[in-house]
Order: C-alpha cells, then sequence, then structure tokens
C-alpha cells in the first residue's frame, strides 16, 4: 500500500512526465483491490477478472490527465471498473440476474469439491443477487467503501445503495440460513 504522498507523488509524474513507472507502481499498489472486486462481480471467473483488471488500467493510464482530483485516486479507478464490469456485460447481451431467478434450493445442489464449503456457500449465495446488488455488497463489505463513495463510483444515489445493500444482506442471511437447514437435514 501507498501512502498519500506517495500517490500524489505518482499521479503527478503520470500527468506531467508520462512517467511509465510511475504509473505501474500505482498498478501493482491497487491491482490487488481491483482483481479483489471483479472476482466477486464475476463470481470467481479469474481469467475474466484479469482481463477486466487490465482494461481497467489501461483505460485508466490513457486518461489520467482527466483525473481532476475531486474524488479520491481509488474511488475514481474504481469508478473507471465498475463501468468496464457494465460495459462488458453490455458486450455479452447478458440477461439481468433478477432476484428470484435462482432459487435457493437449486443453488444449493452446486458445490464443487476444490473449494472450502464455506467460499462456496457464500459464493453461491451472491450468485442469487442481481448484478447492482453484488456491486454494492463487495464495495461496501469486501473493499471496504463508504457508502458515499459507493454512491460515487456507482452513480446511484446513497439511498438507492443503501437500499441495495440491505435487500442482498436480507436475501443473503436467508439463503445462508437455508443451507444451514438444508445441511442439518442431510447429516
Amino acid at each position: 500500500m501507498i501512502t498519500k504522498v506517495e500517490e500524489i507523488k505518482l499521479l503527478a509524474q503520470c500527468v506531467l512526465a508520462d512517467n511509465r513507472d510511475a504509473f505501474g507502481r500505482l498498478v501493482d499498489a491497487y491491482r490487488p483491490d481491483i482483481m479483489r472486486f471483479f472476482l466477486n462481480l464475476t463470481l470467481g471467473d479469474g481469467a475474466l477478472s484479469d482481463d477486466l483488471a487490465q482494461e481497467t488500467f489501461i483505460k485508466a493510464y490513457l486518461s489520467i490527465r482527466s483525473f481532476k482530483g475531486l474524488a479520491q485516486f481509488r474511488t475514481w479507478l474504481y469508478r473507471i471498473a465498475y463501468n468496464e464490469y457494465y460495459s462488458w456485460l453490455r458486450k455479452r447481451h447478458e440477461d439481468r440476474i433478477d432476484e428470484e431467478n435462482m432459487p435457493a434450493e437449486s443453488m444449493l445442489d452446486e458445490r464443487s469439491n476444490g473449494i472450502r464449503e464455506a467460499q462456496i456457500d457464500v459464493q453461491i449465495a451472491m450468485q442469487s443477487l442481481s448484478r447492482q446488488q453484488r456491486a454494492v455488497v463487495t464495495l461496501f463489505y469486501i473493499e471496504d467503501q463508504p457508502i458515499k463513495k459507493i454512491s460515487e463510483i456507482t452513480g446511484m444515489p446513497a439511498g438507492t445503495v443503501k437500499s441495495h445493500i440491505s435487500r442482498a444482506k436480507a436475501k443473503l442471511t436467508q439463503l445462508l440460513e437455508k443451507n444451514k437447514e438444508y445441511e442439518k437435514s442431510n447429516q
């Protein structure tokens, strides 16, 4: 992790001197966060997450001069990542996952062997959320972003962000409780 002062120096070097090494240090500092963000949005698809992260950093590099510093660099980068993810979805013409689209009972049977059960439970439960809910839950609980920052990143009003988090939390709680009941009945 780099300090705020280091970040400002690196950004200045990128903007004023087109210093690619400075941008490389920014990439090294933020790549794990962006990858984790995409891994959660893509439900663990590492190759897709890597591609989306790469595209995010390319777009950030190409538009670094447009960064005005009105938001934190991290917030600006997450906004690019969020937009990149939704651009990818539009290109793929994927249908939106509705809250009722995937019943909990069918998801409980979709376990794979290579991952710990708890991770599978959470990953399967995350599949039941809409893409917007999954994005705000990832930003709030995993990336530890405040509501105001999530609102900036997603372009949603703060009230909508709170609503998505509340609904997603209730749905995840319900699914994980059903999962516990399912496991107890099969023992």
